[in-house]
């Protein structure tokens, strides 16, 4: 496999090597309408990001896209944060959930 068959990450837009803990997201979630719908494959440490920091409702209704969870502050400071460790980076402390 070389570098051009490697994905990338749509949050962190970091490449995802093989072996690198990794899940699928759904744009919509499942629970709001998005069973069936478009996936992404991200690393698994920026999907939990993702949910820690946003509710079903607005991943359906306002970050829907990989372009609209960048511009979420939370989520913007997490890509700058984790921009800076290696693509198979796995944090073994949770981030704080998000305020209901």
């Amino acid at each position: 496999m070389d570098a051009s068959d490697t994905p990338t990450c749509p949050l962190c837009l970091r490449p995802i090597p093989p072996g690198a803990p990794q899940s699928l997201h759904h744009l919509v979630p499942k629970l709001k309408g998005g069973k069936g719908g478009p996936v992404v494959l991200m690393h698994h440490i920026c999907h939990r990001e993702v949910h820690a920091a946003l509710t079903e409702t607005e991943l359906a209704r306002h970050f829907n896209t990989p372009e609209a969870l960048r511009t979420h502050p939370r989520l913007a400071r997490f890509v700058d944060w984790v921009a800076k460790r290696p693509p198979e980076f796995i944090s073994k402390i949770p981030g704080p959930r998000r305020r209901r």
